[in-house]
């Protein structure tokens, strides 16, 4: 997907602020996003550098990857120390879980519209770690759940299972066609042979929007003194092993988690990461938080 021209890294949106994407697993530099570590703290000093407005920093995820939003925040507690107020704010990430379930489930409508009874939809990102792995799995059986299709598998473009193995499996089961549908801001590196591909997830001019949404909501946060950056702190928990309460495990949590000292926006960090807490899908084709219950016909 080529760059969002409007938002690219450290361009000037409407707003008057810079915006600078960050992009994860789910899509990695598509879109227009740079990489966390030392390609955000260099994409983010640049605006820095360029602008005396604020530069907001938008987390492009599709609710499941919260080590992003964290990774973000680090790095701009980091890079904000030695900035005045109001030069520096983190944006809500691009999406929720809910937001990408409500997605797929208008993408599935397309992948089997021509034959609905006899189709399978194959949703696909790339692999990632177990825990946001098993996110996935979770939304597809929402997908199928709501969108009343027959058959709704997951396929891991690089992971297992692969997309030709999620193919066959849909063959097997006894689909017809197989329709592909990307849980990802990417494309996968290859399509097997016999399934259509449904194309992007979202528009160019879709995910413009929903960026600028997200680019304001932080600006008006911004106005109020908050720049977001505590809340990002707090995106992962709950997420993985390593936070996890067993009997009379429970313990309280600074803003950091106790994941030890600072470190820098240069540094990598390994986190796993459990189930999102979103409980619906939603039809808000321009999100701005978390929906809960079954969706809206």
């Amino acid at each position: 997907m080529a760059a969002l021209a409007p938002e690219r890294p450290g361009r000037a949106a409407e707003s008057g602020a810079a915006v600078v994407l960050a992009g994860g697993h789910e899509g990695g530099t598509a879109a227009g996003a740079v990489l966390t570590g030392r390609p955000l703290a260099d994409a983010v000093r640049e605006a820095l550098a360029a602008s005396p407005g604020p530069v907001c920093v938008v987390p492009m995820t599709l609710g499941r990857d919260p080590g992003l939003i964290a990774d973000c925040a680090r790095a701009l507690r980091w890079l904000g120390r030695d900035q005045g107020p109001g030069r520096l704010a983190l944006a809500p990430p691009f999406a929720t879980v809910d937001h990408l379930t409500a997605w797929l489930r208008t993408a599935a409508g397309k992948a089997v519209r021509e034959a609905p009874d006899s189709s399978a939809v194959l949703v696909t990102a790339p692999a990632a770690g177990p825990f946001e792995d098993a996110d996935l799995f979770r939304v597809a059986r929402l997908v199928r759940q709501y969108g009343h299709r027959r058959w709704v598998e997951v396929a891991f473009d690089g992971g297992d299972p692969g997309l030709a193995e999620g193919a066959e499996r849909c063959r097997r089961l006894g689909a017809s066609q197989v329709g592909l549908v990307r849980a990802a801001f990417c494309a996968p590196a290859e399509v097997p042979a016999g399934v259509l591909d449904t194309g992007p997830l979202l528009s160019r001019a879709a995910i413009e929007q929903v960026v600028r949404s997200r680019v304001q909501e932080a600006l008006h946060r911004l106005a109020d003194g908050r720049d977001g950056i505590a809340e990002g702190l707090d995106a992962e928990h709950g997420h993985g092993y390593a936070h996890s309460h067993g009997p009379g495990g429970d313990h309280g949590h600074g803003p950091d988690h106790g994941h030890g000292p600072d470190h820098g926006p240069d540094e990598g960090h390994d986190h796993g990461h459990d189930d999102d807490h979103s409980h619906g899908p939603t039809h808000d084709h321009a999100p701005r938080g978390h929906t809960h219950g079954r969706p809206h016909h």
